[in-house]
């Protein structure tokens, strides 16, 4: 098997999830070249196997005339079994080739179709976003194959390190400082909650505008900025408690990170969350944009007898039965070998439901 992948995104949950399936396919004797951007942090944790080429892709550059070329020269060479764009500027590098599969795999709401039209199949991580393909008018094929990440345990990261009690509540959090994803409402419940501190990890065009907040509520001592880690599960695993604040968050992948490494989760009820968390059983969920919301369930999380290792619990049996490694892989691997049967793309799949 043979996998071309184009994948022009920077740094977050979708970039460590496409680190984690190219490695799953390299477990698996997959063959596979990628396109990424240049000087990408998360590029020395992809699997040696895999051949990576380097490219903006800009509109007004070189690279935007010169690339199409190489790519339609390299699947003539290569003859992969499949080109794999990924979100909508890796799907407007597909050709009109028609012989190797051609997938766009979403992880958000497009606002267009425009840009798939050498797609023979689009892959949604979430059933809301298949749906709203459908909605949208898309009459090709549909799947829905969700994501997973690493279920490997690490050491927690020092607390002292970053000049934190070791017997303090601490709330970590994680993404792009942009406004949806809601830290500013962290901010704020960090200030009904006079004992706890708050890990961002992360950076973005939001932190000064964060770090201004923190200090008009007095808080900004007991914040720490932690900036953009290759790894932050260690940050993870130190804290009490993940928040994710998101107005808008498709599926969430910080929660499948933070459940992974045994920590309970307060989330806002945003669309992924929504889909497969159930409150009180594998986390907690707050309305959006509700700060005191967030210092509740920070406090139940502390207070509460049984209560985070009841939704740690639950956290960890969804991650394994509807997002795990094995399932999420061979689902992929079974699309790609769908071409020789002309089956692919026949109707939308999912993952097994959480239960209700």
């Amino acid at each position: 098997m043979k996998v071309l992948h184009f994948h022009f995104g920077k740094d977050g949950g979708a970039e460590r999830f496409f680190v984690h399936l190219l490695n799953g396919f390299a477990e698996r004797g997959v063959e596979q070249k990628v396109i990424i951007r240049p000087d990408r942090t998360w590029k020395p944790l992809i699997d040696g196997s895999v051949e990576v080429m380097e490219s903006h892709f800009r509109t007004f550059s070189l690279d935007r005339l010169m690339l199409p070329l190489r790519v339609s020269a390299l699947i003539r060479q290569w003859k992969p079994d499949c080109v794999f764009g990924w979100m909508p500027k890796g799907a407007k590098l597909v050709p009109a080739n028609p012989e190797p599969l051609r997938l766009v795999r979403l992880g958000d709401y497009p606002t267009t179709l425009s840009k798939f039209r050498n797609i023979d199949t689009v892959v949604c991580n979430t059933p809301g976003i298949a749906r709203h393909v459908r909605e949208m008018g898309w009459k090709r094929g549909v799947e829905v194959i969700s994501n997973f990440t690493s279920m490997e345990r690490v050491a927690p990261f020092d607390r002292a390190t970053l000049d934190t009690p070791r017997d303090a509540f601490l709330i970590a959090s994680m993404g792009r400082f942009v406004p949806r994803k809601g830290f500013d409402v962290l901010v704020r419940a960090l200030a009904l909650r006079p004992d706890a501190y708050l890990w961002l990890i992360g950076n973005g065009e939001q932190e000064a505008n964060l770090r201004d907040l923190a200090s008009q509520l007095n808080v900004l001592e007991r914040v720490r900025f932690l900036g953009w880690r290759k790894d932050p599960r260690p940050y993870v695993a130190a804290s009490n408690c993940f928040a994710m604040a998101s107005s808008h968050e498709p599926l969430g992948n910080v929660v499948l990170e933070a459940w992974a490494q045994s920590v309970p989760v307060v989330s806002t009820r945003s669309e992924g969350p929504a889909w497969f968390m159930r409150d009180g059983e594998n986390g907690l969920l707050v309305d959006i944009g509700d700060h005191e919301g967030f210092a509740a369930g920070f406090a139940r999380i502390e207070k509460e007898d049984g209560l985070a290792g009841k939704i740690i619990d639950g956290g960890l049996q969804t991650l394994q039965t509807t997002f795990s490694r094995e399932a999420v892989v061979q689902a992929y691997l079974d699309l790609f070998a769908s071409r020789a049967t002309g089956a692919a793309g026949g109707n939308i799949k999912s993952p097994p439901a959480p239960r209700p």
